[in-house]
């Protein structure tokens, strides 16, 4: 079926405006202020591209001259600040955990978010096409948001699933973070040596992702969940008993955070490297497409404004003249020309490496449950084994380490959310360039206030475990999970057969995939849902893989109807549940930050599962209709 966006290209609305301008900049800063908070608070930040398209619309509903696609011009630069105080939060106070720095200083980290986020930004113009035109991954939440903003646009009986989603999605996420039930259903148990574990998140939003993606994808991502809780959990504890005599949900976690995620690292970095051998040629397509067009365009040929995206020629003047300062920002650093550009080397190649999987698991998880810490490890793992090789120890090694990293992260973290933004375009119609250009506005402006953020949280609350910590410490988990990867590589105390023991997964799951691939089945394998499933917990799978199955008995009850009218009502009402969601956990951080956060004296796990069960029956029943 022939793709039509929603806005056709012969079609041109303002995208450029003042007042989209500023809204989006406005956003972006707020944004990325109140996930710096959440992320060290809790280890994880909340997508704002639903919350900022929401927002959007409601303060232009104000002006006569508004449009979908100016909209959208809002939520690509807002959620920029939000992927990139993501990249910021997960490695600079590693920095802290290693004793270099107790307060950053503020052209240090503003100069490598802005640049890293901006080379981000850069290195999805190379697989836009590849990813979003060719490959058509599903990005759900970017789907979610491109619908959002074509309800909003159309009204009526359209906006109706998405509306009924969003209360259903904001009250079930404001009662679950009063604490009338706990973020997940868990439990373990010893059975013998070994330890069994069962859990799944209460959550609308990520039902809302399984739904979207559908059962392959909902199915493989568990698939990853069990292999690492199922199977490798109880196998290593059998082997390593109890020695701190923990309780069993204690050491499932334990084990899982502090061995076994390592072998989704592993699975990443081949099934990685086998995504950009398998997209080689899409890749190459779109790089000389790019190339091509830019010559087409100085010819005065016309060029479909859909299809349009920021001149290759730029992008590789661009990516040249972002790399030259950090890489003298290295120099500087560790005093030595030689090492700060083998750093900036690498910083090129994986940063390219890790934006493109960034970019990918955007399209198959949603940009929320995008691993960047995974890919982050990843090249934390190679920068510092290089950096060790060049001689390089202690915490001159560790920090040129983590510096790297930063750049890489933060470049993967708004490729992600990028990828996501430019899949919303490429549906409701927008201008591919404008939407570049708007997303490098957006991390530049994020990235002047995340080192006061920083610096402001380190000396209000300090960081737990470091001698900044102060009464309510922030736990920063992502940042110490930086911290002793890094220690682990340079004093030699990190255990590679796990990541060895992923690769081996990831490999045998290529070879099944391609016999798939030779047999025309309808069921594939690909390695990084899977990779992404042992890397995050298993209670993340487990509503997605709900979600998945939820799809598959709808096309099952519509029958032939979703062979005729592929897109169902509850694709809208999933984009509403996670709207939903999304809206209530950006308000929620800002309640946390001004201790204002409510809370209720009562939890049930019994509610919260039965609330989601109700939840689940309303989009089964949406879901059998026809979108209007």
């Amino acid at each position: 079926m022939e793709f039509k966006p929603y806005v056709p290209p012969e079609k041109s609305l303002p995208e450029y405006t003042v007042k989209a301008f500023i809204l989006g900049v406005v956003l972006s800063i707020i944004m990325g202020a109140a996930n710096a908070y959440l992320g060290m608070y809790a280890g994880m930040t909340v997508s704002a591209s639903i919350p900022a398209a929401v927002i959007s619309m409601a303060i232009l509903m104000a002006f006569k001259d508004k449009n979908i696609l100016e909209n959208n011009m809002v939520q690509t630069a807002a959620s920029a600040g939000e992927s990139l105080a993501a990249g910021v939060i997960f490695t600079f106070p590693a920095l802290v955990v290693l004793g270099t720095y107790t307060e950053f200083p503020y052209w240090l980290v503003t100069i490598i978010a802005a640049l890293g986020g901006s080379l981000g930004a850069l290195f999805t113009i190379v697989i836009r096409r590849a990813f979003i035109v060719e490959e058509r991954l599903p990005y759900p939440e970017g789907t979610a948001c491109a619908e959002v903003l074509i309800a909003g646009d159309k009204g009526g009986s359209h906006a109706k699933p998405i509306f009924v989603g969003g209360i259903f999605g904001g009250l079930y996420k404001l009662l679950g973070s009063s604490g009338l039930w706990p973020p997940a259903v868990e439990t373990a148990k010893f059975v013998g040596r070994r330890v069994l574990y069962l859990g799944s998140d209460l959550s609308a939003a990520l039902l809302s992702v399984g739904y979207i993606v559908g059962l392959n994808i909902a199915f493989l991502v568990f698939l990853g969940g069990a292999i690492a809780w199922f199977i490798a959990i109880p196998l290593y504890v059998a082997k390593t008993g109890n020695p701190d005599g923990l309780s069993a949900l204690d050491l499932a976690w334990v084990t899982w955070s502090t061995k076994i995620r390592y072998m989704g690292v592993g699975a990443m970095v081949v099934g990685g490297l086998w995504s950009l051998v398998k997209l080689r040629g899409p890749i190459s397509r779109g790089i000389k497409a790019g190339l091509e067009a830019t010559k087409r365009k100085q010819s005065g040929e016309l060029i479909l404004r859909t299809e349009e995206d920021m001149p290759m020629n730029t992008v590789l003047m661009l990516i040249a003249a972002f790399i030259v300062p950090l890489f003298l920002l290295y120099a500087h650093i560790i005093d030595s020309i030689g090492i700060a550009a083998v750093m900036a080397i690498i910083m090129l190649i994986v940063g390219f490496f890790g934006s493109s999987i960034a970019g990918y698991l955007a399209g198959v998880v949603g940009s929320s449950n995008n691993p960047v810490s995974g890919i982050t490890i990843m090249s934390l793992l190679f920068t510092a084994l290089v950096l060790k090789g060049l001689g390089l120890s202690g915490v001159n090694g560790m920090t040129a380490t983590i510096l790297v990293a930063a750049v890489i992260c933060t470049a993967a973290a708004i490729a992600g959310d990028t990828m996501q933004d430019l899949a919303t375009g490429h549906i409701v119609g927008a201008t591919p360039k404008r939407q570049q250009i708007f997303e490098v506005v957006g991390t530049f402006t994020a990235a002047l206030v995340m080192a006061p953020v920083l610096n402001l949280l380190i000396k209000a609350y300090g960081i737990a475990g470091t001698p900044t910590a102060k009464e309510n410490a922030l736990a920063a988990p992502q940042a110490f999970l930086m911290a002793k990867v890094t220690e682990g590589v340079f004093t030699g105390t990190l255990e590679w057969n796990m990541v060895f023991i992923g690769a081996g997964i990831a490999i045998a799951l290529i070879v099944l995939d391609e016999i798939l691939a030779m047999k025309n089945s309808s069921f594939r394998t690909p390695v990084m849902p899977v990779a992404v499933g042992i890397y995050l917990p298993l209670s993340l799978g487990v509503p997605i893989f709900i979600g998945g199955i939820l799809r598959w008995l709808v096309g099952k009850a519509r029958g032939a109807k979703a062979e005729e009218k592929p897109t169902d009502a509850g694709v809208l009402g999933a984009a509403g549940l996670i709207a939903g969601e999304a809206l209530m956990g950006i308000l929620f951080a800002g309640l946390i930050v001004a201790d204002k956060a409510p809370s209720i004296g009562f939890s049930s796990n019994v509610i919260g599962v039965l609330f989601l069960a109700v939840i689940a029956v309303w989009l089964y029943l949406t879901g059998k209709k026809e979108v209007e």
